[in-house]
């Protein structure tokens, strides 16, 4: 050690602890170069030749086999920045700038911490005190020499790894259903079970156009899909779980399954909190991309099918919302539906009437991007059946055609899950059968081993039981399915268009998918009625017009007749004998229900018709108050002759209110005279000209 280095340890740094930072990049670094950490342990004796006692040098090693790109899964190199900043080292000592870091931002930042603590920091070349700016500049050059070098030996790393992926002979990470044979070459597994389960998901796909579909179908029909245990003690075992949604995604979206070389599908990017993480790459960045390179499940023609049918599938994507695929709502033209007056994507808007859910087409997109005023809102039920009945006169001619198709399809279906059931259950007679042999095999005075084996073996027996018991259930039902009379239901449906388009035990969701083998897209344009253009696969167009259907309050309205019979009771009738009136002639609400005394009220009020009571009044009835007033009686009098029947009155409500004819004048029976009772007046003839 120079004397000017020396100079450079003051009793400061002395009365503080030295620290040895030990570290590797890998374990097989730790286990074969020996000769590197016995260099990085003899730095010890180094900082002993500055001043530092023996008791004083700690030695933190616990970062061996970690790589010096980050900081963030070193917990020694953490310990040691700790320390350095809570002032308690003296020194830090390292065989090279690439041992503490070779991350710049990691380095950096412990010459910062440092140069606060005034810690030296001592190499293999020599004593460095980063509050000396010289020093300091030296240090960071050396950081950015390891750095440097990091990406240096990377590249050389990564560039024979390109050079390969580019002539498609980088070997990788197969997905399940493929694997290397012992030439090195890709083929498809020879387990013929892993080829029927996934040749079913893309079979499926093809049949639904929906990977949530083809999930639910899968594990409705109670089969398994492959899976290869990438980590544990498991690792390369083949195991046999549900299928679930991001597996089929995978699957589709996987080239490899095409018989597709592919590499750069996925870019490494290192989050803020110092994780990796993967972007997905477009396929125009990619670094590989070699069509037809080794045997696949599908061609590559269907690969780029399946491709356009997920991003078709993916509503969210892009400007204009595609049609998607069918859902269960009752919307026959979900997504097909297309504003005349934008050109935007129509959504849909259920809403209940009568207990049936009816769809609304809505233009929405400048509601929802602009705050304004919605473009156009079409009644969805007089659309749909308009479409429907075009329908049943477009495919009626392919009648049989469809029969055919229907019958194969279903008998296929069958086939291929009864298959895969059957691969299940040869699976477990297999597994069974190797523990058997493995059982008989051991040395009977081996209680261990046989005790474990014999566990095994009834490990296998039960999974054997119940992989025959789930094969008969499912055959089971699907023979109980599959009938023969059932068979001759589906076949004259089919050639029926009609009967299965109506048929109720047809999905919705099925007759969604019909629309869309035939129809491209739907324009409708509402004015006094609704107008629509049918788009059809091979270019044909058709158009319709539909009247709008009445709103909700019009069907509600009281037929013309019957308002008419309401009219002409309410001049004898109060509302609740206008009701009994009225059913007892046959006659309904608007709303199909019985007449009452509340719904004659509410006819007449929305209609504007006068009540009984006003039209006693329009006849110049008058109350018992303004009859007596007249008279100048009482208005218990007026009761007493109309009850003696001198005076006529009628009822004018259904509250017992009553309304009084007026009295002829002079009648001589109105006088009120004591000891002339009202029974000997009631024959009595009033006197022409007569006073009251």
């Amino acid at each position: 050690m120079s004397e000017q280095a020396a100079a450079k340890v003051t009793g400061v740094h002395l009365a503080r602890t030295a620290y040895l930072y030990v570290r590797q990049s890998t374990l097989r670094q730790v286990l074969t170069n020996t000769e590197s950490a016995t260099r990085q342990y003899a730095l010890r004796q180094k900082a002993i030749a500055l001043g530092w006692p023996a008791e004083s040098i700690v030695t933190i090693d616990t970062d061996q086999g970690q790589s010096g790109a980050s900081a963030a899964d070193r917990e020694g190199f953490q310990r040691l920045v700790a320390e350095v900043g809570m002032g308690r080292a003296g020194i830090v000592l390292g065989l090279e700038v690439s041992r503490l870091a070779r991350n710049n931002a990691d380095w950096h930042r412990l010459l910062e911490i440092c140069a606060m603590s005034a810690t030296l920091i001592c190499d293999e070349d020599g004593l460095y005190d980063p509050t000396d700016f010289n020093d300091r500049l030296l240090l960071g050059l050396k950081g950015t020499m390891s750095e440097a070098e990091l990406h240096f030996i990377r590249a050389r790393l990564i560039g024979g790894q390109l050079s390969k992926a580019r002539r498609g002979e980088l070997r990788m990470g197969l997905p399940v259903g493929l694997v290397y044979d012992p030439a090195g070459r890709v083929v498809l597994d020879p387990d013929s079970g892993v080829q029927q389960a996934i040749r079913q998901v893309f079979t499926l796909f093809a049949r639904t156009g929906s990977a949530r579909a083809s999930v639910q179908q899968f594990n409705a029909d109670g089969l398994l899909f492959p899976v290869r245990v990438r980590t544990g003690a498991r690792k390369g075992e083949l195991a046999w779980m549900p299928l679930t949604h991001w597996r089929v995604l995978r699957t589709l979206h996987n080239p490899r399954y095409a018989g597709a070389f592919a590499y750069g599908r996925r870019r490494e990017r290192l989050a803020a909190n110092g994780k990796k993480t993967f972007d997905t790459v477009a396929r125009e960045q990619w670094i590989a991309l070699i069509p037809d390179a080794h045997p696949g499940y599908i061609g590559w023609e269907q690969y780029e099918t399946n491709q356009r049918l997920l991003l078709a599938n993916a509503t969210a994507h892009g400007p204009d919302r595609a049609a998607g695929p069918a859902r269960e709502g009752t919307a026959l033209l979900q997504g097909l539906a297309v504003c005349a007056r934008c050109g935007n994507r129509m959504s849909v808007r259920y809403h209940t009437r009568r207990g049936v859910e009816v769809p609304d087409y809505q233009c929405m997109r400048a509601c929802i991007q602009d705050g304004g005023r919605r473009c156009q809102s079409v009644p969805g039920a007089a659309v749909d059946a308009a479409i429907g009945h075009l329908l049943l006169d477009t495919v009626s001619p392919l009648a049989l055609e469809v029969a055919l198709t229907v019958q194969a399809e279903l008998e296929t279906r069958a086939a291929e899950a009864d298959a895969l059931r059957r691969g299940h259950v040869e699976r477990a007679r297999h597994r069974a059968d190797l523990a058997r042999r493995r059982y008989l095999a051991v040395d009977p005075d081996n209680r261990l081993v046989a005790d474990s084996l014999e566990a095994d073996w009834n490990d296998a027996l039960r999974a054997l039981q119940t992989a025959r018991d789930d094969y008969e259930r499912a055959s089971a039902a699907a023979a109980t399915t599959l009938t023969e009379d059932l068979k001759a239901k589906i076949r004259c449906l089919a050639t029926d268009f009609p009967a299965l388009w109506s048929n109720p035990d047809t999905p919705q969701r099925d007759r969604k998918r019909m629309v869309r083998l035939l129809v491209n897209d739907v324009t409708l344009h509402k004015t006094d009625r609704i107008h629509l253009h049918v788009r059809f696969r091979g270019g044909q167009t058709h158009s319709l017009t539909v009247a709008i259907p009445p709103k909700a309050w019009q069907l509600r309205q009281t037929h013309p007749d019957t308002l008419a019979a309401l009219d002409r009771l309410l001049d004898t009738c109060t509302d609740a004998q206008t009701a009994d009136a009225l059913n007892a002639a046959g006659h309904r609400s608007g709303e199909n229900k019985p007449f009452t005394a509340r719904i004659v009220l509410e006819a007449r009020r929305s209609n504007n018709l006068p009540s009984h009571t006003d039209r006693l009044r329009a006849n110049g009835l008058l109350t018992n108050t303004e009859l007596a007033a007249r008279l100048g009686v009482h208005p218990s009098t007026v009761k007493s002759w109309t009850r003696a029947g001198i005076l006529n009155s009628h009822k004018a409500n259904d509250k017992n209110v009553r309304l009084y004819e007026p009295p002829a004048p002079g009648d001589p029976r109105l006088t009120a005279r004591q000891g002339s009772p009202l029974r000997k007046r009631v024959h009595t003839q009033p006197t022409p000209g007569g006073a009251l």
